[in-house]
Parts: C-alpha cells; sequence; structure tokens
C-alpha cells in the first residue's frame, strides 16, 4: 500500500511542477544581475533560462543586458541599471496579440536551455572545429534558401591556409570565385554573375594545397510558389516585432529553421553575433542551433 501511495504522490507531484507555468523567461544575460524573488529569499546571480513569476524582480547591474521572452511569446530587452519588478515588464508589452510571431517565438523558449553554459563548448565547438585532411562547410550538403545574402562558412585547417571559394552553375561551369584567408564568406545571390541561377553548387580550396579541399554543396533558390508562401508568413511575423532587436533576429532564426531554411536561420544567427559579440548568451543558442541541426560535427 505504501508503495502505491508513493507512486501517486510522486504522480501528483509531477503534475503539480507541469503545471506552474511563468511570466518572463531569462533568453540572454551580459553584466552582474540578480533575481528578487517574490518570497524575499536572499537574491540570486541571473541566469539564462531562469523564469520569473508574479512578484519577482530583476536587480539590473552596470552595462547589463537582459533578452527577455514573455509567455505570449513578446521579447524585451532590459539594459538601464535599476530595480523592475514583473508588473513594470508586463507594463511594457504590447497590446496586440502576435498570433503569426507567437509559434516562432515559444520554438525559441523550448529551446533556450537552463542554467549556466561553458560559453568555450557549444558556439566554439561547432564554428571553429578543425580538421587536417578536408574542409566542411556549416551547410546541409543540399539546401535551399529563401534570402539571397548567404553566410558560409567552414572549418580551419591551420593558421596560415588562404582559401578559394568557387562557385558554379549546373554545367559545371564556374561563375563565381573569392578568395580570403577568413573561414568565412558573404555571397549574394543577386551578384550580376548568379542572379539567374536557380541552383549552384559551392566548393572551397586550400589555395597552396590543392589536395585539402570541401565537397561540393548544392544551393538552390526557393520555387516562385514556395517563396510567395514563405513572404506573406515573414510579412506577417515582422510585423509583430521590433525587426532591429537580436532577440527579434531569434524569432526570426526559428521561423527559418522551422521551414527548413537553414542558410536564413544561419544569417540571422551570424547577424546577432556580429551585433552583439559581448552577448556569449547568444553564442550559445547559435551552436545548439548548429548542433541540433546535425552541423557541428560534420
Amino acid at each position: 500500500m505504501k508503495k502505491y501511495l508513493l507512486t501517486l504522490t510522486t504522480c501528483l507531484i509531477s503534475l503539480a511542477t507541469l503545471a506552474q507555468t511563468f511570466e518572463f523567461r531569462v533568453l540572454a544575460n551580459k553584466g552582474v544581475n540578480k533575481l528578487q524573488k517574490s518570497d524575499n529569499s536572499a537574491p540570486t546571480f541571473l541566469r539564462t533560462g531562469i523564469k520569473m513569476n508574479e512578484g519577482d524582480a530583476l536587480i539590473v547591474g552596470t552595462n547589463a543586458y537582459i533578452g527577455l521572452m514573455h509567455k505570449s511569446g513578446q521579447t524585451l530587452e532590459i539594459k538601464n541599471m535599476g530595480n523592475v519588478t514583473v508588473a513594470d515588464l508586463q507594463s511594457r508589452l504590447a497590446k496586440s496579440d502576435n498570433t503569426a510571431s507567437n509559434r516562432y517565438a515559444k520554438a525559441v523558449l523550448t529551446k533556450s536551455t537552463t542554467g549556466s553554459q561553458d560559453v568555450n563548448g557549444n558556439y566554439r565547438e561547432a564554428v571553429h572545429r578543425s580538421n587536417s585532411t578536408a574542409i566542411t562547410l556549416m551547410i546541409p550538403q543540399t539546401v535551399q534558401v529563401f534570402n539571397p545574402d548567404v553566410v558560409l562558412r567552414w572549418n580551419s585547417v591551420g593558421d596560415q591556409a588562404y582559401y578559394i571559394i568557387s562557385v558554379k552553375n549546373i554545367f559545371d561551369e564556374e561563375i563565381y570565385s573569392a578568395e580570403t584567408e577568413k573561414t568565412h564568406l558573404n555571397i549574394n545571390l543577386n551578384d550580376e554573375n548568379l542572379a539567374n541561377e536557380e541552383l549552384i553548387t559551392v566548393k572551397v580550396i586550400v589555395k597552396d594545397n590543392p589536395e585539402l579541399f570541401s565537397p561540393s554543396y548544392g544551393i538552390e533558390r526557393l520555387p516562385s510558389e514556395e517563396q510567395a508562401r514563405i513572404q506573406n508568413e515573414l510579412d506577417a511575423v515582422k510585423a509583430e516585432i521590433p525587426y532591429d532587436s537580436p532577440l527579434s533576429k531569434l524569432i526570426l532564426a526559428s521561423f527559418f529553421e522551422e521551414n527548413n531554411l537553414i542558410l536564413d536561420a544561419i544569417k540571422q544567427y551570424e547577424d546577432i553575433i556580429e551585433g552583439s559579440p559581448e552577448i556569449e548568451d547568444f553564442q550559445v543558442l547559435y551552436g545548439e542551433f548548429l548542433i541540433n541541426n546535425g552541423l557541428s560535427k560534420l
């Protein structure tokens, strides 16, 4: 009998835990910031993934950045020093019902992790991996793309390496090439040499050692009907979020990922990192995205 009572108690506790909700969740945190819980216990240092409930308050330090997402999917950025209560945060929320962006915002919530993160782990392991015998691009072998701006990134084969990026059409004719000492390159598919191509292949070669090269990767523009569908949905999402915010770009990255547009999602993450390099939590989220999509240890 005791066994069954224990099992029942465990189930009730589990159900109670599942029933618990939250008002805000921390997506990104920079600086010495703390959380004051409603029970007036001693403040604790803020961490990514922490949930805030009614009556809680943030204690924001100097030169801080806190990225929050409300349970509705709306985002807020906190930068000013001082105390901010959950009630204060709720009053800053837009009154509109963000039905178009909620799905993708909540996907960001489910992917954000709790607890402290080893920044030297996920992101740097995924982006700066090294391979002495071959080059691997950080994209799927074949991929469709919506936006013309594309970021290509690959593993390093040495500090002194110089890379040639070769782009070919379906007839195996080289239509674009570039050289760089970096392990990444931005290309625009609306470039005059690429604008009329529906499908291209990309290959990276070490300039002074042609035996070190990548496989060919196929990049295909979305068909016109699918392009129109994505554009309509994207317009609806953008209408509900402040586009210039890093948190908004996280939502857009989630939108592209859920539509299997991995290169477009990568571009959003790259823009976030470039615009906010000091916020390490964004690097962690990028690393988790790469791992979840099988791009960390190709």
